[in-house]
Parts: structure tokens; sequence; C-alpha cells
């Protein structure tokens, strides 16, 4: 019986419906799960000093394209708005092989473990030259975060209209027949799950409304989620008008995908008609504000959605489109986002860390994560609160507005995947190296 215990907190931000544990108090972790919360606890396995730090649950990150890690700050795409920078990089991701999305996949999950994460969902969408789901897969079990993979699709290319070129798309019965594939293989719904897939054609303006209607339908007979773009700006909004004749929001429920296993990225631009939905049913979001701004996208209404019921999780969103993966950036971003748009008093630290945390498990209909509290997965972040960024607080927990970026300690499932800062799991500097020898390859 593997046991952990995890001793003297300076503070435990539970994110539960009880009052925070004491001061100084210690959790135990026995089978990759939180046994017991309190003082002077007692083991016979590892002791993890926790005296400087502060200890949220593990981070969640609720949107992601982990092959995009390998181009960040390509200068075409810099200064260019959501369609204008798709485009600049179509070309260099139709040249990527599976070994340019192992790698991707394994340096943006390092990223994340370092800044909190430990359960990320991913949104790969295009498969070129043999790429398959299966490739960010592996290297997600090669890392130890808790993964969200989602089968994404495209099929409609420019020469029908589409966004993407015609050589990224693929045929439809094809799709559907490896969304089958990926989920029988790969989807594990049991509680403690480390991969559970998803569906996720890409967005209103990649893929026709009947890949969309039957990715739907497939997804409930399998029993999985259903992830998309929508609402992302105002060319997004555009499209949808002058091609559905629609609104996203009814486009979306048109075609089935509204309710509470179903989830969708950004939603910059939902109006309060379209959020009374999302509450109504129980759809998701992910809110991305770092990529927002980097993308001039917009503010997304996400104390309106908070306030109508809506579940909103967070979402680093592609490393391309961010140029960074940092978890509790997003939190702080979201924060500072919202308090321009409504005043100081519109979203506090804890509103975000409780938006990172459960609205996170929430969005992906995790009820095993995202809190800590006896019974449920020991995935735990240990702030360091003793660093330079923490000098000077008078709140040690208040994180998004004072504090580290990046965690001393991280376990998932009871597993220590960051010790002292440094990712356990796999060899971050050779790593870099071989990324590295990859982004210049893709120069050349």
């Amino acid at each position: 019986m593997a046991e952990t215990l995890i001793r003297g907190a300076a503070r435990i931000r539970a994110m539960d419906d009880t009052p925070d544990p004491a001061d100084g108090s210690d959790i135990l972790i026995r089978d990759g799960i939180i046994a017991a919360i309190g003082p002077s606890l007692e083991t016979r396995g590892e002791i993890v000093d926790a005296d400087r730090c502060v200890i949220t649950p593990g981070l969640v990150n609720t949107h992601h394209h982990l092959y995009q890690t390998l181009t960040r700050a390509v200068p075409a795409g810099q200064d260019a708005l959501l369609f204008g920078w798709l485009k600049a990089l179509y070309p260099i991701w139709a040249r990527f092989t599976p070994d340019h999305i192992h790698v991707a996949t394994q340096l943006g999950l390092a990223e994340l473990a370092l800044s909190g994460c430990t359960t990320s969902s991913d949104h790969l969408y295009l498969f070129p030259n043999g790429a398959r789901l299966d490739d960010t897969i592996h290297a997600a079990s090669e890392i130890g975060l808790r993964f969200h993979p989602t089968r994404g699709s495209m099929s409609i290319g420019e020469s029908e209209g589409g966004l993407p070129p015609d050589a990224l798309v693929e045929c439809e019965a094809p799709i559907l027949d490896d969304c089958i594939r990926v989920v029988d293989a790969f989807h594990d719904p049991a509680p403690g799950s480390m991969c559970r897939v998803g569906l996720a054609p890409c967005s209103p303006f990649s893929v026709s409304r009947e890949l969309m209607r039957d990715t739907a339908i497939l997804a409930r007979d399998k029993g999985v989620r259903l992830h998309s773009h929508l609402a992302e700006n105002d060319e997004d909004v555009a499209y949808s008008l002058d091609r559905f004749g629609c609104r996203p929001g009814q486009y979306a429920e048109d075609l089935g995908w509204t309710g509470d296993d179903v989830w969708h990225a950004h939603c910059v631009k939902l109006d309060a008609a379209e959020i009374a939905l999302f509450a109504r049913t129980g759809t998701g979001v992910a809110h991305c504000p770092c990529s927002n701004c980097r993308l001039g996208s917009g503010i997304a209404p996400l104390r309106d959605m908070l306030d109508a019921g809506v579940p909103v999780g967070l979402g680093v969103d592609g490393s391309a489109s961010n140029d960074a993966a940092n978890l509790m950036d997003e939190a702080r971003q979201a924060m500072l986002l919202q308090r321009v748009a409504r005043g100081a008093d519109a979203m506090s630290p804890e509103a975000a860390l409780r938006v990172a945390t459960r609205g996170g498990a929430r969005v992906l209909g995790r009820d095993d994560v995202g809190r800590i509290a006896v019974g449920m997965r020991a995935d735990l972040a240990l702030w360091p609160v003793d660093d330079v960024e923490a000098a000077g607080s008078w709140d040690v927990a208040a994180l998004p507005l004072a504090g580290a970026r990046r965690v001393r300690h991280l376990f998932v499932e009871g597993r220590q995947v960051v010790r002292d800062g440094a990712v356990t799991t796999v060899d971050l500097p050779h790593l870099i190296e071989r990324a590295e020898g990859l982004v210049r390859g893709l120069m050349a």
C-alpha cells in the first residue's frame, strides 16, 4: 500500500464546500487517493515538507492544441487575427510528422505540469503524414498527467469554402471510423481514469453540418464528451450568420451540440440569449483569456456566464496562439480582464482559482478531481510562498494576485510529477533539445 504524507502546509485551499483545513495541516495520500487531512498525521511512507507551500487542487486545462507547441511566435502570425493567423500556420503544420506531434505534446504537458496543471484536455484536429491521436496519448502517458484527448477533424477545405487548405482535411466517413477506433482503444470512463477520449470537429468553418450532427450522435452512442470552437471572435460570428443564417449558439443547438456532455472553447462573443441557453442546458465553456488577448478576439463575458450558472473552466489554448502554457497565468488574466470590463470587484482571486480547479473539472465531467477532500484523487499542486513573488504578501493564498507561477511539487494520482521545481517523468533538457532540432528542420 503506497503512502505519501504531505506535512505541515502553510495553507490548504481545498476548493471544497466546507471550510479550509487549519493552517499547518497534513495530507495523507494512499494508493493515489486522499486518505486523510488534518494535523499530526503519520505514515510509514515518504514525507514531503510543505511548511512553506500553499496547496491547491491540481489545476485543470480544458482547451489546448498541444501540437502547436513547436510553432510559437511564428513571425507571419505574430500580429494576425484568428483567420489570418490560421492561414499563416496551416502550411507549417502540414509538414508535421508523428514525431513532431509526440515531442510537442510532451513539451506542452511538461510546461503545464510546472504551472500546477494535473489534468489537461487536448484538441488534435489535423493528422498530416501518418499522425494519429495515438501519438498524443502515448506522449501523455509518459509525462503522467490526466489526459482528455479529443479526436478532432476538418472536412471542408478551401475549395469548398472552408478555411483550411485541402491537404489538411479528411473525408467524413474515415473521420467517424477513426473516432470509433480511438474511443474503443483508449477511453476509460472509470473513476480515477488517466485517459478519457472526446470527439471534436474543429469548428463551424472547417466541417460540415452533417459531420457535426453525426459526431454528436456517435459520441452519445459511445458515452463520450463533445468539444469544438464556438463564437471565438467577430469573424467567427459573421461566418455563422453568412453561411448558416444564425448565430453560433443557435447553430450548436440545432445540431445537438448543447448539453452537459458538451463544452465549447472561447465563446468570447456569446450574447445574453446564448448564455442563457448554455446555462439551461449545462453546456460548458473553456475560457482562454491569454489567447483571446493574443489574437485580439475580445473579452469573454466570463462574469455573466458564471452568474448565469454556465459551467466554465480555463484553457491555455494552443501554444501558438498564446505562446505560453501556464494555467496560473490564465487564472490571473481571467481575473484581471473581468476587472477591466466590470470593475475591480468583478472577480476575486478565490473565484479565479475556483474556475481553474472545480470549474475545469466540471467542464470535463470529472467529479473525482478539482477539490481537496478525503476520497478525492490525489492531484495536488504545492506552490512556494517563500520565493520573491510572494515576499511581502499579506495573504499567501491569493495566488492570482501575488504568488508563484510555478509549482514546487506536483502530484497526480499520488505520483510526484514535479519535485523541487523539476519534472520527474522526462529528461526535460533533452526534450527541449529535440524540440529545437525539429523546429530548425521546419524553418529550413
